[in-house]
């Protein structure tokens, strides 16, 4: 069996990989709802927008369900904490998921344009709010959760789902928000021809400027005004799991110190600016690289985020010393070992289906299969 060290640390990267599964995938289905409603012209072109998801967006989200299993089984005090003090947060993110197939369901019932109306504002809603309330996560992740254990490790949180809603906060949301329009734009450029590519194009580069500025205006704050979490205090990695009993300070630039111990994960943010530019820069003439490129970017940001807080998971802002690391927070060595080899197993056979499916699902969509019905 895997020492448990290297059970931990292999589970923190499944976990990332998962992540930005998700992200990468359902990250264009959100993307593209939130722009359809401005691209579209007409109901056709519309509907061709939304048929560039529509066979996907099922099988994409199962990148999210794997995510949660993988944190309920892997991290189970990461779970209870996180779940619980994000509720109302998530429950937003379910209810505007929720509408995305009620509303590919009930949108073509009726002809009537206001019926149409009123799914497309749906549409929009979900895209939108899972691509804002996920980036609010993460900066309220870099910023510190208000939870604490006691001395029998039950877990408070003295949080509330307005203090969530902070500036940093906001930002952090308003990059993922222009993140993956970038992603839903160059996928949408990819999927649809002239003019509807045009446009798919022209929101895609706009995003992905504006997703390069609130970037660097996040990585500005955090090494300036932001308080970061380091461990000032001797931890045993492979000990068992109890998020007490270790010392945790916090200052700014707190967030940066793993980019001078460990270089290489300078790669991360790199390859967000670099795929962010990427896209930018082929979405109008090869919407296939271009597409590539925002996944890219996409991989990168989510990247920094997990690199820059190594090895914190969830850190506390109201006990530092409870936060919850890779070290304290993980399931048993016997159950993270189990869990590794079912997901060696599983996880190729996901891969091959994902990858068979978009194989089938491959070429453009257009204005002629909408005419004819065949959409």
């Amino acid at each position: 069996m895997l020492d448990y060290e290297l059970l931990r640390l292999i589970w923190w990267a499944l976990l990332g990989v998962l992540l930005v599964g998700f992200a990468v995938t359902d990250g264009f289905d959100l993307g593209v709802g939130m722009l359809f409603r401005f691209l579209g012209k007409t109901d056709e072109e519309r509907r061709a927008f939304l048929e560039t998801i529509e066979p996907v967006w099922e099988g994409n989200q199962v990148w999210f369900i794997l995510g949660g299993g993988a944190i309920f089984a892997a991290w189970p005090p990461l779970y209870a904490t996180s779940f619980s003090g994000f509720y109302i947060a998530m429950f937003l993110v379910l209810a505007a998921l929720i509408l995305r197939p009620v509303g590919f369901v009930f949108r073509n019932k009726l002809a009537d344009p206001r019926w149409r109306n009123i799914w497309d504002v749906c549409l929009f809603i979900a895209g939108f709010v899972p691509s804002l309330v996920f980036g609010v996560a993460f900066g309220n992740f870099l910023l510190g959760v208000p939870f604490r254990f006691d001395d029998t490790l039950r877990v408070f949180y003295e949080g509330s789902f307005f203090a969530l809603l902070n500036p940093f906060a906001l930002l952090c949301g308003l990059v993922s928000v222009a993140m993956l329009a970038m992603h839903g734009g160059t996928y949408a450029a990819f999927k649809t021809h002239s003019p509807m590519s045009d446009r798919a194009a022209t929101a895609a580069r706009i995003s992905a400027v504006a997703y390069i500025i609130l970037f660097t205006i996040c990585g500005v704050l955090i090494s300036m005004s932001v308080d970061g979490y380091r461990i000032a205090s001797e931890i045993n990695t492979a000990g068992p799991s109890n998020p007490l009993g270790k010392a945790v300070l916090s200052g700014t630039g707190a967030w940066l110190d793993n980019y001078g111990r460990y270089p290489w994960m300078l790669a991360a943010p790199v390859i967000g600016y670099l795929g962010a530019i990427g896209a930018f820069v082929f979405a109008r003439d090869r919407a296939g690289i271009a597409l590539i490129s925002s996944g890219l970017a996409v991989a990168g940001t989510i990247c920094t985020a997990g690199f820059s807080a190594f090895p914190f998971m969830l850190p506390s802002s109201l006990d530092p010393g409870s936060s919850l690391t890779v070290w304290d927070a993980s399931s048993s060595q016997l159950t993270l070992f189990i869990m590794l080899v079912a997901t060696l197993i599983f996880m190729p056979l996901i891969l091959a289906y994902t990858a068979w499916v978009f194989r089938v699902l491959r070429g453009k969509v257009s204005l002629e299969h909408i005419h004819k019905g065949a959409y």
